[in-house]
């Protein structure tokens, strides 16, 4: 009788790996995004005009040769405007994704990794700052220290990872009841090792898909305060900045203010898209191999 050869050692109950493929919507929002991304690194070198040069003596002048889409409120070209803003629109709030992600993900993942009462002191924490509407906490923090860029993405990013927190929580709750991690346990394992070598990378896919959707609120949570004046501060400008700025333009007709607006919009459309994409597809795959 000839002898079976023994089975390969397997990770147990670790999570199928995800084949992310785009279908049509998710391609249109990563041209979107492909497109603004290019703007925010290349703009700069090809707008025509400056971010503060004049190029009309007339407020909210019309559309005409170089000048693509009309001059802002004080003759400036709104174009190069836009252009010039992107990298700082995109950037600011692409950081402050990247610090809420990480804060939110680390501290949720390792709540569940602990449980008892570390999980609970820092739940009721993060319970209380999350209670909180996020644009007035941004104001009361703004008007107590003052508009920087470096506070402003610190405290988006640290605001944001509240909602991280709870999505990290939930994904190492169901995580760490599986075997592999039980082995890991049993092993002698770190908190460390195990929140790095073996649950952050299961719950990865469905953290990837919240971050498209975590940076299209960076970027409006960010526009909204800059739209009160409270953002961005001059000489420097991001889209919410010029959104308000050129408000009194629509009483006399000038689409000034609109297309900043649609820059926003656009790019945060494109996010969602590609995120809803990349969420849909994971579930698919996942839910194929486990069927």
């Amino acid at each position: 009788m000839a002898e079976s050869t023994p089975p390969a050692p397997s990770r147990g109950d670790t999570l199928p790996k995800a084949r992310f493929n785009l279908t049509w919507p998710g391609r249109i929002g990563a041209a979107i995004i492909s497109f603004w991304l290019v703007v925010a690194v290349t703009g700069p070198f090809l707008a025509p005009f400056t971010l503060a040069e004049f190029v009309s003596d007339n407020g909210f002048a019309a559309a005409k040769g170089k000048i693509l889409l009309g001059a802002d409120y004080l003759g400036r070209d709104l174009f190069s405007r836009i252009v010039h803003s992107a990298w700082l629109t995109i950037g600011m709030a692409t950081v402050a994704t990247l610090i809420a992600t990480s804060v939110g993900s680390a501290l949720g993942i390792f709540a569940a990794i602990k449980g008892g009462w570390v999980d609970m002191v820092i739940s009721r924490v993060v319970d209380t700052f999350h209670s909180f509407p996020t644009l007035m906490l941004g104001l009361v923090i703004i008007a107590a220290l003052g508009p920087s860029a470096a506070l402003l993405i610190l405290m988006t990013g640290l605001i944001y990872s509240t909602s991280v927190f709870r999505i990290a929580r939930a994904l190492g709750m169901d995580i760490t009841v599986m075997d592999f991690v039980q082995v890991a346990r049993a092993r002698g394992e770190h908190v460390g090792w195990i929140l790095f070598h073996e649950v952050l990378p299961n719950a990865a896919t469905p953290l990837v898909a919240d971050f498209g959707i975590r940076l299209s609120f960076s970027i409006l949570f960010l526009s909204s305060l800059s739209f009160l004046g409270l953002g961005v501060q001059p000489p420097y400008a991001d889209w919410g900045t010029l959104v308000r700025e050129n408000m009194p333009g629509l009483v006399g007709g000038s689409p000034a203010s609109v297309y900043p607006a649609l820059a926003i919009a656009s790019f945060t459309i494109g996010l969602n898209l590609v995120a809803d994409d990349f969420a849909a597809s994971s579930g698919r795959a996942i839910a194929g191999k486990i069927a």
